[in-house]
This record gives C-alpha cells, sequence and structure tokens, in this order.
C-alpha cells in the first residue's frame, strides 16, 4: 500500500478509507479492467463490417493483440498468479477472470458460426476451437507480456495456422 500511495501520491488513510483492504483494491480494479476490456473489444467489433466469419476472427485476434499491447500494464494483472490464488477462495475475483475469458472464448466462437454460416469456415465444434485460438493468442500475448518472445513476430505464422484450422 506504501508503493501505492507514493505512486499516487495519495495518503494512506484516504485509500483506507474508500477501500477496507487490498483484495477489495483489487477486486475493484480488476472489475473495471473487466469492464474497459470487453466494452472495447465490442465496440471494435460492433463499429467494424466484416467480409466473412473468417475475415471477422482474424480482425478479432489482431485486436485482441493491439488491446494487450495498449493496456499491457492491465494485462499484466490478468495474467499473474496472485489473481487465480484469490480466484480460489474468492467468487467475486472468480466472477470477474471468468467473465473476461468467456467473453473471449465466445466472441471467437460467434465469428467461427458466422464464418460456418457464410461457408467461409468449415465444419468443427465452434466452441472447442475458438478455446484452441484463444488459448494460443493468448499464450502469445503472455510470452510478450514477460517480455520473452515479441509476439508481433509470429503474427504472420499465426494467422496462417488459423487459416489453415478453420478451413473450409
Amino acid at each position: 500500500m506504501a508503493e501505492l500511495c507514493d505512486l499516487t501520491g495519495v495518503a494512506e488513510g484516504t485509500i483506507f478509507y474508500h477501500f477496507k483492504n487490498k483484495e477489495e483494491l483489487f477486486l475493484t480494479i480488476l472489475g473495471e479492467l473487466k469492464e474497459d476490456i470487453i466494452l472495447e473489444f465490442e465496440r471494435y467489433m460492433y463499429d467494424n463490417e466484416f467480409k466473412s466469419g473468417l475475415n471477422m476472427i482474424e480482425a478479432a485476434i489482431s485486436f485482441y493483440f493491439y488491446l494487450a499491447g495498449s493496456m499491457e500494464d492491465r494485462f499484466l494483472l490478468l495474467h499473474r498468479h496472485d489473481a487465480y490464488e484469490l480466484a480460489k477462495v474468492n467468487p467475486v475475483c472468480t466472477d470477474h477472470l471468468e467473465a473476461i475469458y468467456n467473453y473471449f472464448v465466445d466472441t471467437f466462437e460467434r465469428c467461427i458460426v458466422v464464418g460456418q454460416k457464410d461457408g467461409s469456415i468449415g465444419d468443427m465444434s465452434a466452441m472447442k476451437v475458438a478455446l484452441i485460438i484463444f488459448s494460443t493468442i493468448d499464450g502469445l500475448v503472455r510470452l510478450n507480456t514477460f517480455k520473452l518472445y515479441h509476439a508481433g513476430a509470429l503474427y504472420d505464422e499465426l494467422i496462417a495456422a488459423c487459416r489453415r484450422l478453420l478451413k473450409n
């Protein structure tokens, strides 16, 4: 809490006036992150027109990378072990994390279903393939977030692999 006070220039008493403890503060930040991520992604998906479901999922993948880069410090929060330890004992934390990840998988699944309807994506389990795609891109984002590998260097190969996976 002392570090937070130093970073924000706010007295510790002020923080504890608004939040009972660090856990409540963390849950508030995580809840706001959930809302921001979903709002940004919804806005992007709604504001753009896509030629096909395949084009839609490629755009969603690209936007995920963009969002993870523009919110890198906040995605680091999602990728920290602490959040998942807290989720084991705190249902609010569990709900926030599940809502974020379910939103992404559901979005990719919707793209696949659109592509199956328009013929740009083959017949497959949309949910399972959405999980595979999300796991892959989130794994690359984690590598990038922890400065283990520059994920952008694999972008073209990732899109090509997704096309092969989704091929009709």
